[in-house]
């Protein structure tokens, strides 16, 4: 095929791309999502396998209900009832990863313009494909586990007396009271069983699951320096892809730092594969959420009951036991001085993005305050999309109760929540101010431009220029 894209994409080619694409795609998401489950214990209460399906449709954008039905003590209409809304954003991200690498390696092939039919084209067999199989995971992913207080070993085998046999030995006079009453209703609550469920939600899932690939697809192209765009779109070589490239860079270094921080911390924990299972299945969300909390994101929330247990020092101390409290780095300092550290870390990171970008801009004809200009535009652009972003994939809103006649057994939740028009102005700031830093520490050192792709060098020279494409001219 020429350059200019003018040729099409054999209907084949369009599907055999589609099938390696989310092929690959869902093997890597049910891979992370079964080895994560299975570290943390999950398939110890249930199949693993219908576990794994609800977890890759969740991951994908799809919703999960949990439900429970509780007979203890004679009772009946006694109800489990929760709510989860989150996110395993370790499955999502690496489905993501290779769902838009394989896409945008298919582009490749057009040249250096594609035609937007054959681009829309290729694209709508990707996610139509996604969503046949995200379908078929929906009617697998559901299951029952239930919990037999018998299974305890409370009654004891028939040839041994179990626990309820030795009661009134044991008790003496108390096991009297009530004519006997006490083991009777020990027997009932040995006798309870739970039955704990989860159902993928069908229609709600294929939407999500919409969403979520039309996005990924978008991300794709959007970062791939080396894919071709449509004819009109060409600046975007120039403009918006050197800036999204290259915040996109730095936030999964990100996340690879925290998965090599749990190895690290694995090796000395009493529990190793609680830890990195939790880990496969979640690193993305603790890291992403640091990212904008680092970043002066005003974030709120609350915990209660055992939920608290599973959130980080010092979070665990500054939200234990409330309902609507307000999170901010300061605040998390007075707790741990060592929280300032994670600051620095995220000024670091969105610093980098920014010498990233100038590096991956081409300069052409621009003198050195228009480069410097552009960077902190289109890095601020993207920035301000991103953090808002990041805080809606990693808030968190968890809860559960054990409600038995209107009286409440159990409760437990977690709240997390960023500012988002927060995250959006502190996102413009950061980015403009990272651009702008790192351009003018790359036309100091000359690396201004010295990496940037092909298809950027040649849109910024443009037909009326003959001049070496990305070079500086004298006195600019």
């Amino acid at each position: 095929m020429g350059a200019s894209g003018g040729g099409r994409a054999r209907p084949g080619e369009v599907l055999l791309a589609a099938v390696a694409a989310v092929s690959w795609a869902f093997l890597a998401m049910a891979g992370v999502a079964a080895l994560g489950l299975h570290l943390v214990g999950a398939d110890g209460a249930g199949a693993l396998g219908p576990m794994t399906a609800a977890a890759v449709v969740l991951a994908a954008g799809g919703s999960v209900i949990p439900s429970g039905d509780v007979e203890a003590f004679g009772l009946q209409g006694a109800q489990a009832h929760s709510a989860i809304d989150v996110v395993p954003l370790g499955i999502g991200l690496v489905g993501a990863l290779l769902l838009g690498w394989v896409f945008v390696r298919s582009l490749r092939g057009a040249g250096a313009v594609i035609g937007g039919a054959e681009l829309a084209a290729r694209a709508g067999a990707v996610a139509l494909l996604f969503l046949l199989v995200l379908a078929g995971l929906t009617w697998v992913g559901n299951d029952t586990v239930t919990i037999d207080a018998a299974s305890l070993g409370l009654k004891g085998k028939p040839e041994q007396e179990g626990l309820l046999g030795k009661l009134p030995g044991e008790l003496g006079d108390i096991a009297d009271i009530g004519s006997g009453l006490l083991p009777d209703r020990i027997q009932r609550l040995i006798d309870a069983k739970a039955a704990v469920g989860f159902t993928v939600e069908a229609g709600r899932s294929v939407l999500g699951g919409a969403v979520w690939v039309v996005a990924v697809l978008l991300i794709a192209v959007l970062v791939a320096r080396r894919a071709p765009m449509p004819r009109g779109l060409e600046a975007a070589h120039r403009t918006v892809r050197p800036a999204a490239s290259a915040l996109y860079g730095v936030l999964v270094l990100a996340v690879g730092a925290g998965l090599a921080a749990a190895l690290y911390a694995a090796i000395g924990d009493d529990h190793p594969r609680l830890v990195l299972g939790s880990a496969l299945l979640g690193a993305p969300n603790g890291v992403w959420l640091g990212v904008p909390l680092g970043l002066f994101v005003p974030w709120h929330g609350g915990a209660s009951g055992a939920l608290v247990r599973v959130l980080p020092d010092p979070l665990d101390k500054l939200l234990a036991d409330e309902k609507d409290e307000p999170i901010t780095v300061a605040r998390l300092a007075e707790l741990d001085g060592r929280v300032w550290l994670l600051a620095v870390a995220c000024v670091l990171m969105i610093l980098a993005a920014g010498v990233l970008t100038a590096v991956r801009t081409p300069v052409g004809r621009t003198s050195r305050a228009g480069f410097v200009g552009r960077c902190a535009l289109w890095l601020g652009i993207v920035t301000a999309l991103t953090l808002p972003l990041l805080v809606r994939l990693t808030g968190v809103s968890a809860g559960a109760s054990l409600s038995v006649l209107g009286f409440d057994a159990f409760g437990a939740g977690i709240e997390l929540h960023g500012n988002g028009p927060a995250a959006l102005a502190l996102g413009a700031g950061w980015g403009a101010a990272a651009g702008a830093a790192g351009a003018l520490a790359a036309w100091a050192t000359g690396a201004a431009g010295g990496q940037a792709s092909r298809f950027a060098l040649d849109s910024a020279r443009g037909p009326a220029h003959g001049s070496a494409p990305g070079s500086r001219l004298n006195g600019a």
